[in-house]
């Protein structure tokens, strides 16, 4: 009876990220929430500093999300367990990480921009891990909003199915409510309060039409809603919702709202929507808080206090003091406390259940992507976000005291564990401290932290991008033989390697390898050292010592010894033969590009392409938006340093750019 009402309380939860491109309003979408559900008493601006989720003091400084931040309300009876992500492209696996936890999403658009560059890259991570999401069309309220746009744009540049669920009632700055097509009745906001009415008589024939459209979509789409459509020629609210429900959670629909959260003005319904629409964890997996314990860590933080450790549960109960194994690294580790996590501020609790997002204190080795489990039932759960996009962006980072090096290490050090999309190495050639990110901002964010935390002066040099090695052509029936006799058991392996562009397209990255190797000339073990020795291969290319990319290795061929052959000979083999097949080759060095899309006023335009083409950009869409141009151009991501001044200085402040990643291409002339 006890897991019985357990699970009935798991239908009440949801777990659900805010998603969106930068200044779309997500943050101030959640503080809304927060106000709106009484989890919070006073309203949080971001342009003032002072919100819930952006509480890093970076975060309030820059006015953009740049840690995942994780807060719970409570709506009609539901628990909401809501995660803040970032919007900016620097931060997507901080995103990522969060996504791999969520049971659902809302999407968050700028009703004048419509989907932007990073929306779209946030929008295909959900796709990757299957998360229902609805679309929240905000700012309504803006010169230019139009939703009906919006919503074309999600149809369009995401390939989604978006039916809008609502008609605005009036426009731009008149902007005041709208009209719910499910039920037929109209919402309207005035001082913060919502009120419900009758469709305007002005609207009643395009709300009809609107709901008409809407029916057909889903009876389409839904077997029990089209009986009823034949029978009735309508749906009611009650099937129409429940179809809704359906199609959301398998991803058929996106089910599109707006308002203008500034304002307050739509935020109800977007959360009526979140519970009506959004799936409970019973909907995504069976969690079920009887069976053993399975918990997957999606965050790890450093406070002042002690090291956080995020955690989803997938099943069973975790109980202050309990013992916990984590799996892949094979160690025990004890939970000392439990919190419920409202940002920046924590709630003991005794114990969490399948379903329940919550912070642990007292686990010290566990790392991001870490399955926690029941020591007598181990399971190893998938990770998202621990094996991240590799880092593009490198600074040299130093101690300004000589007593400070040490700090400086193990705060560096800290740093990748909290965010493994940052990695730290020792430059071989100048011995240098070398701090890798994926952009200039990420780089930035993780050294002012430690500037602040732990108040080590740091001096940080020019950002440096990360070349690659890539084979232009490639060779085939390649032999190469590893023999040594140096005393004792010797070394002998022999292996006919082919090596290829791993596409027809220079500047995918990537490395597969291949064996055709027949008649069993080589033994299984001893082709797998051979791929391991390929591996190591790439990480130092024959042109200018970059690691290699873009490629494909194939044994064809090879032979073993009958006393000398060992897999420690066939790994030589793999790595000594890879070398040489590739200086054999034709090569080419790549560099990571940045996709841009520049806003600016029609007058400096002109002024805008001539400096990208002066930073080797390529343009590739230039739009008008009234008296606004929208240039989207190609351009290589050390050309990026330094041009948000330079944008300005060029536009008279009035020009802005957002920028995600557009992986590497061929370095001109190099």
């Amino acid at each position: 009876m006890r897991a019985n009402l357990t699970r009935r309380s798991l239908s009440l939860v949801r777990n659900l990220g805010i998603l969106a491109h930068v200044d779309a309003g997500k943050t101030t979408v959640t503080e809304r929430v927060l106000f709106l559900t009484g989890a919070v008493h006073k309203r949080g601006e971001v342009h003032e500093g002072t919100t819930v989720t952006d509480f890093d003091p970076q975060e309030r400084k820059r006015g953009i999300t740049i840690f995942a931040a994780a807060v719970s309300c409570d709506w009609a009876g539901h628990r909401l367990n809501l995660i803040d992500t970032p919007g900016h492209v620097d931060f997507s696996a901080e995103v990522e990480r969060a996504l791999r936890v969520l049971d659902g999403a809302v999407a968050v658009f700028d009703a004048v921009a419509g989907v932007e560059p990073q929306s779209e890259a946030v929008w295909r991570l959900a796709d990757r891990y299957g998360v229902p999401r609805i679309a929240f069309v905000n700012k309504m309220d803006r010169t230019g909003a139009d939703l009906d746009a919006a919503v074309e744009s999600i149809r369009e540049r995401l390939h989604a199915v978006p039916l809008a669920v609502q008609l605005p009632i009036g426009s731009e700055g008149e902007f005041e409510g709208v009209v719910d097509l499910v039920r037929m009745r109209a919402l309207t906001w005035a001082d913060g309060t919502m009120a419900e009415g009758v469709v305007p008589e002005a609207l009643a024939d395009e709300a009809g039409r609107r709901r008409r459209k809407l029916e057909e979509t889903v009876a389409e789409r839904h077997a029990a809603a089209l009986e009823e459509f034949v029978e009735r020629s309508q749906l009611s609210a009650e099937t129409l919702g429940a179809a809704l429900r359906e199609l959301t959670a398998s991803g058929e629909v996106v089910v599109v709202l707006c308002g203008a959260a500034y304002k307050d003005r739509g935020i109800e319904p977007l959360l009526d929507a979140v519970v009506a629409y959004l799936p409970s964890p019973l909907d995504r997996s069976d969690a079920d808080p009887e069976q053993p314990l399975a918990a997957l860590v999606f965050k790890v933080q450093a406070t002042g206090t002690g090291r956080l450790t995020f955690v989803r549960l997938y099943s069973g109960t975790l109980r202050k003091g309990d013992s916990v194994l984590d799996v892949g690294a094979g160690r025990t580790e004890r939970v000392g406390r439990i919190l419920r996590v409202q940002a920046d501020r924590h709630t003991e609790v005794e114990q969490a259940v399948a379903g329940d997002i919550v912070a642990l204190v007292g686990p010290k080795h566990a790392v991001t992507g870490a399955t926690l489990a029941a020591p007598e039932a181990p399971v190893l759960l998938e990770a998202a976000g621990s094996a991240p996009g590799e880092p593009v962006v490198s600074v040299a980072v130093e101690a300004d005291r000589n007593a400070d090096t040490g700090r400086l290490a193990a705060a560096l050090a800290r740093a990748v564990e909290e965010d493994p999309s940052l990695s730290v190495r020792t430059d071989p050639e100048t011995g240098q401290t070398l701090l890798s990110g994926l952009g200039e901002l990420h780089l930035e964010v993780a050294v002012e932290k430690i500037r602040q935390e732990k108040e080590i002066a740091v001096t940080v040099g020019r950002p440096q991008v990360a070349l690659r090695e890539a084979v232009v052509s490639g060779v085939t029936g390649f032999v190469y033989r590893h023999v040594k006799q140096d005393g004792g058991s010797g070394q002998w392996a022999h292996v006919v390697l082919e090596v290829s562009p791993l596409t027809d397209t220079l500047g995918d990255t990537g490395f597969t390898f291949e064996s055709r190797v027949t008649g069993g000339r080589v033994p299984r073990e001893y082709i797998r050292a051979v791929e391991a020795g390929c591996r190591d291969a790439l990480t130092t290319g024959p042109l200018a010592g970059h690691p290699v990319t873009g490629l494909r290795v194939v044994l064809l061929d090879g032979a073993t010894h009958v006393k000398d052959s060992s897999e420690m000979a066939f790994r030589t083999a793999g790595l000594m033969g890879l070398r040489a097949a590739l200086r054999a080759s034709t090569l080419a060095i790549l560099e990571p590009v940045a996709e841009l899309t520049v806003t600016t006023p029609d007058d400096t335009v002109g002024t805008v392409l001539g400096d990208l083409a002066a930073r080797r950009g390529r343009v590739t869409d230039s739009t008008s938006r009234g008296t606004t141009a929208v240039v989207t151009a190609t351009i290589p991501l050390a050309e990026v340093f330094g041009y948000a001044t330079r944008l300005r200085s060029r536009t008279q402040g009035r020009g802005a750019f957002t920028m995600r990643s557009a992986g590497y291409a061929p370095v001109v002339g190099g």
